[in-house]
This record gives C-alpha cells, sequence and structure tokens, in this order.
C-alpha cells in the first residue's frame, strides 16, 4: 500500500480523477486531502515565472540557513555555560586559597628561622664591651689614609 501511495499522488498531480477513483481516497483521509488541493490548484490561473525563479528561490534558502546557523552560534546557552563557570570559580578559589596558604605557611618559617638566628645571636655585652664604646664606635667609621706616612713611604 506504500509503494502505490506515492504513484497515487503523481497521478492526482498529473490528471483529474474519475469518480470510482474519488470513491476510493475516502478511505485515504492524506490523498483525499491532496486531491482536493490539487483540484483547487487548477483553478488558479497561470502566472509567468521569471527566467530565474528557481536561482532566487535557491539563494534566498541558502541566506535563510546561513541567518539560523549564525544565530545559532551567538546565542547563549545559560544550561551550557553556568556548570563551566561554577567549576571554573571553584577551581580559582581553590588555588587562591592554597597559595595563600602556602604564602603564610612560608612566611611562618621564615619567621621561626630569623628568630631562632636572634635568639642565638644576641648574647648581652659584657660590662668591659660597654665601657669601651667610644673606641668600638670609632672602630666603625671609615679610616682616612695618614697622608704623611704615605709621603715617607715613597
Amino acid at each position: 500500500m506504500e509503494q502505490e501511495s506515492p504513484d497515487r499522488r503523481e497521478s492526482l498531480w498529473r490528471r483529474k480523477l474519475s469518480r470510482p477513483e474519488r470513491a476510493e481516497l475516502r478511505g485515504q483521509p492524506e490523498l483525499e486531502l491532496e486531491a482536493r488541493l490539487t483540484e483547487t490548484l487548477t483553478h488558479l490561473p497561470n502566472t509567468a515565472v521569471p527566467s530565474n525563479f528557481t536561482a532566487r528561490v535557491l539563494a534566498a534558502i541558502e541566506l535563510e540557513e546561513a541567518q539560523s546557523a549564525r544565530s545559532k552560534g551567538w546565542r547563549w546557552n545559560w544550561h551550557w555555560l553556568l556548570p563551566r563557570l561554577a567549576v571554573a570559580t571553584a577551581v580559582l578559589l581553590f588555588a587562591g586559597l592554597g597559595i595563600q596558604q602556602h604564602e603564610l605557611a612560608r612566611n611562618r618559617a621564615e619567621l621561626a628561622r630569623s628568630l631562632s638566628l636572634v635568639a642565638d645571636a644576641s648574647t648581652v655585652p659584657s660590662v668591659e664591651a660597654l665601657e669601651n664604646l667610644e673606641v668600638i664606635q670609632r672602630m666603625s667609621q671609615p679610616v682616612q689614609a695618614d697622608t704623611e706616612l704615605l709621603a715617607a713611604l715613597q
């Protein structure tokens, strides 16, 4: 039955149906609708079609397909974007917290090392060193060359 349907449709388009053929179509609603449509179209007057009609129709179809493809590409798909954005935010947040904790631990270790160095090195100066403070301070000043001694050596 399905193989007869395309042949029947084509016969509906090509010629006018006889009464027994119309009666046979009453059991098939799709073909009956097709027959009515074809009969209605035969009553329309024929119009002149431009020579480039097919090219214009195909160009319009291509333009419509290009516009629909372009509009699909630029549309925001929130179901696609939101989960990825949430995952990226979580990754950045955990990475930032990890880096902060690493820096904090490194600073603490540096402070502990510095304190241990200060604790080892900080001995209270003796009373004798404090009595000779002027001599110690002069030793830290830059020494000037003795010009008389240099002249005698030459």
